[in-house]
């Protein structure tokens, strides 16, 4: 029996609430076995008093499984957590934000297939637009953490690979948002085949590495689910809060609603819920509830939060995001345009901007 070997065994070991071990997600401070005692050092911070319990439950029954071991010392230290920020200033993200950047949000769905990609390129052109209006244009960012599955590019209209300033990458800049993905750094051929210590290195060097300069209001793509991407966000930059995008329909808003409190779990206040593709309206003006009504409303109810706004379902908007023009740009004044706008000022309300 040998540390490597405790720390492997450690790996059997899930943060309560969540799909990743205690040992990749760096709570682990050291490890000894010696003459059958197998001493571990833990460090978490949570405000819930359940969860050292817990853990600490979990580590004994593991090493004690472990053959050659008689006897198990866990040290496990525990931070409170901060409390929940008010929006617009820093939360307990475990990160430094970047020089320039003044609030980053998360634009999360938990489900896939629900627009969330869609409907945060039309967001953030759509804070470009109210922003330079105000005098403070190419102070919006999109950062496409949807490491296996980047569509952000696409839906743009941007390609080609990103300067390299130093040792920082240069986001390529369309319809006054600056954007960094991993669809710029490898080709459509490519499949992106990484475990989570990837994933998480990546969004790292997003953040840290990626030359955003002054930006009023980054935005951050999230893939689906609740594992390593949004775990590693936390980390690295401190959030002022995530918006959640849902359809009406229980599928997605069941979902939706488990991805809210992953966030609250790790302490980002939720800003807001965003329901897509709420109606479809037909040539005689009349709203078609295709998935359904009210997930929206009880979602944000359910969360303790507020409905942003309902995207109705447009096929302009698919199309916008094919050829890399966003509705919010390529028709400005069609209903779906407004709609973004209108969440964007109320987001910005939020922010204090």
């Amino acid at each position: 029996m040998t540390t490597e070997s405790i720390k492997e065994a450690l790996k059997q070991v899930k943060y309560p609430g969540f799909s990743r071990d205690i040992v990749s997600f760096g709570l682990i401070r050291s490890a000894v076995f010696a003459e059958g005692t197998a001493k571990v050092s833990v460090a978490i911070t949570t405000s819930d008093p359940k969860v050292p319990t817990q853990l600490k439950a979990e580590i004994e029954q593991c090493l004690r499984a472990l053959p050659g071991v008689k006897e198990v010392i866990i040290e496990l230290a525990v931070s409170a957590a901060k409390a929940p920020p008010a929006p617009g200033q820093a939360n307990l993200g475990g990160g430094t934000a970047p020089a320039g950047l003044k609030h980053s949000v998360a634009i999360a769905s938990g489900k896939g297939g629900v627009g969330k990609s869609t409907f945060a390129v039309n967001l953030a052109c759509a804070l470009a637009q109210v922003l330079e209006l105000r005098g403070r244009p190419g102070r919006v960012g999109l950062m496409d953490c949807d490491i296996y599955g980047p569509s952000v590019p696409l839906m743009m209209g941007l390609q080609g690979r990103p300067e390299i300033n130093g040792e920082s990458l240069v986001p390529l800049e369309r319809h006054g948002v600056k954007v960094m993905s991993m669809g710029f750094l490898v080709d459509d051929n490519t499949p992106v085949v990484w475990r989570g210590p990837m994933i998480m290195k990546t969004i790292q060097q997003f953040v840290q590495n990626v030359q955003w300069g002054e930006i009023d209001v980054l935005l951050v793509d999230m893939p689906p689910g609740t594992g390593d991407a949004q775990l590693s966000l936390v980390q690295t930059l401190p959030l002022d809060g995530a918006l959640i995008v849902t359809t009406p329909q229980t599928a997605a808003t069941n979902i939706a609603r488990k991805g809210g409190l992953m966030f609250q779990k790790v302490n980002v206040p939720i800003l807001g819920v965003a329901e897509n593709m709420s109606w479809f309206e037909d040539a005689a003006g009349k709203k078609l509830p295709l998935f359904g009504e009210g997930g929206g409303a009880i979602t944000a109810e359910l969360l303790g939060t507020t409905l942003l706004g309902q995207v109705p379902l447009y096929p302009e908007i698919r199309a916008g995001g094919d050829c890399g023009l966003p509705v919010v740009v390529n028709d400005p004044a069609s209903k779906p345009a407004q709609v973004f706008r209108e969440i964007a000022q109320t987001l910005l309300e939020k922010l204090k901007l």
